[in-house]
């Protein structure tokens, strides 16, 4: 399954956390970021992962914020 995962910094450490199981299930990840704890946008990441699974580019989609 492709999978569409986006966080704010918040929820940066959990998305770590949530990609890395998803792989070792065998499931494809397109990460939308955050890719840090810096300081960022929740609804760039909520666009990224809305935007994937509306253009089938994934099947599912996850978001985490702190």
């Amino acid at each position: 399954m492709i999978v569409a995962v986006g966080s704010d910094h918040g929820g940066y450490a959990l998305k770590v956390l949530v990609v890395e199981q998803l792989r070792a299930e065998g499931h494809e990840v397109i990460d939308g970021g955050a890719f840090s704890e810096e300081r960022s946008d929740y609804p760039d990441f909520a666009r990224f992962v809305g935007e994937a699974l509306q253009q089938g580019r994934a099947e599912r989609g996850i978001l985490l914020c702190g």
